[in-house]
């Protein structure tokens, strides 16, 4: 996809220049003939830390960003700012059609992450999508389907499955190490001394219809007219995200299926609500506690809270031992009536939750076919897991899972 230039190494690279790389300069500099250009679709605050940690390695990683891409135009600006790149888009479109762009980070809102996936595919561009994977469930069948189709590479970005800790844990969990594993828990807490835990002042300088196109902002969701809070705060409503269960939950949820190889769930049962900050702008909990009944034998408890930031042990308990994550990677404990027949095994983890990580296991399986961390399956039973708690809270009913047509329904 990429048109290629003529190869510079890096010794003659360095002779010829004095000066470090600027941003502005490096889109100039030629590159080996593996170079990956890539492209930016969504420029707020999430892609902002993507593009600063990938300006940071581009050099060594041998790749360059090339496009960038917002509805908002000051976003753009910023980004091409900070990243050097040539090319400037407003609609996403465009900038699909550039034939040098290689892959795709896609930092725009959850209900995008579908259409701009599919689209993605369809031109036969990598895609780097932000976590969910989707919006919801039936986008999810659609993006498996379209990145099977084409055969492009599609990471999801739960950058912690880039740690070495969950496909080890499931090797344990495989061999036996635990027992009949029963129950895994998780958590995602945090605490704020504001009066809202996460508001932020809008920028005063968008102006809908001049320099930020609201209508394509909403997309598929529900017209409504511009209001800043929905702009700034999508995470907050309904239309465009399910809050804690899409946004942070799914991080944790991935690791414990990736841990215990799981698919779907068969059951969920959600509680929760706006707790600490019932006064707060907009409608998704800022409490919720999600609990996954799985059909080989086990139950996943999800815990949040916007209001204690207090930790839970993130563990994976089975008959025989209990497997612990933390800081420096896992260790299993024997239960006590089992500890003459196992033994405590301490894990060291090689990775971690780490972004920049996350893009070179893609860069790797673009140029290698080196496996995915978080390939568009995992990405699909993630946004399961998510929509079946969030469907629980909202219809205050157990969901279930029919796996015949892939869909939620009551229990």
């Amino acid at each position: 996809m990429s048109v290629l230039s003529k190869p510079l190494t890096r010794r003659s690279l360095l002779a010829g220049s004095a000066a470090a790389v600027t941003a502005k300069s490096y889109g100039a500099i030629p590159g080996a003939n593996d170079r990956l250009r890539i492209g930016v679709i969504g420029c707020g605050g999430m892609a902002t830390g993507h593009m600063r940690t990938l300006v940071r390695m581009r050099e060594a990683e041998n790749f360059e960003l090339i496009a960038v891409c917002d509805l908002f135009d000051k976003r753009t600006d910023k980004s091409a700012e900070l990243t050097g790149a040539q090319h400037k888009y407003r609609d996403y479109r465009k900038l699909l059609e550039n034939k040098d762009v290689d892959y795709v980070l896609i930092g725009t809102p959850e209900h995008w992450h579908a259409q701009v996936t599919l689209d993605a595919a369809d031109a036969g561009k990598h895609v780097y999508c932000e976590k969910p994977m989707t919006y919801n469930v039936e986008e999810a069948k659609r993006v498996v389907a379209k990145i099977k189709h084409t055969g492009v590479k599609m990471q999801v970005g739960v950058q912690g499955t880039s740690d070495d800790s969950y496909i080890t844990a499931n090797k344990y969990i495989k061999e036996g190490a635990l027992g009949k594993v029963v129950l895994a828990q998780i958590d995602y807490s945090r605490n704020s001394v504001k009066d809202d835990f996460l508001w932020t002042p809008p920028d005063p300088d968008v102006k809908p219809g001049v320099n930020f196109d609201w209508n394509m902002w909403q997309g598929t969701a529900k017209k409504r007219a511009f209001d800043p809070d929905r702009f700034f705060h999508w995470r907050r409503f309904w239309d465009y995200s399910s809050g804690i269960a899409s946004d942070l939950f799914i991080h944790r949820v991935t690791r414990i299926i990736k841990s215990c190889g799981l698919t779907f769930p068969s059951r969920a049962v959600a509680s929760g609500g706006k707790f600490g900050w019932d006064s707060e702008m907009g409608e998704v909990p800022d409490t919720l506690n999600i609990l996954l009944d799985y059909p080989e034998g086990m139950t996943v408890q999800l815990v949040s809270s916007m209001g204690n930031d207090t930790k839970i042990q993130h563990m994976i308990r089975g008959r025989k031992a209990t497997l612990h994550f933390d800081s420096e990677g896992f260790f299993i404990q024997p239960q006590r009536p089992f500890e003459e027949e196992t033994k405590m095994i301490v894990h060291k983890k090689s990775g971690a939750e780490d972004i920049g990580l996350h893009h070179k296991n893609l860069q790797a399986a673009i140029r290698k076919n080196e496996p995915l961390n978080c390939d568009c399956t995992l990405g699909y039973y993630g946004v399961v897991a998510a929509a079946m708690g969030t469907e629980s809270l909202r219809k205050l009913q157990y969901s279930a899972w029919d796996r015949t047509k892939e869909r939620i329904v009551k229990a």
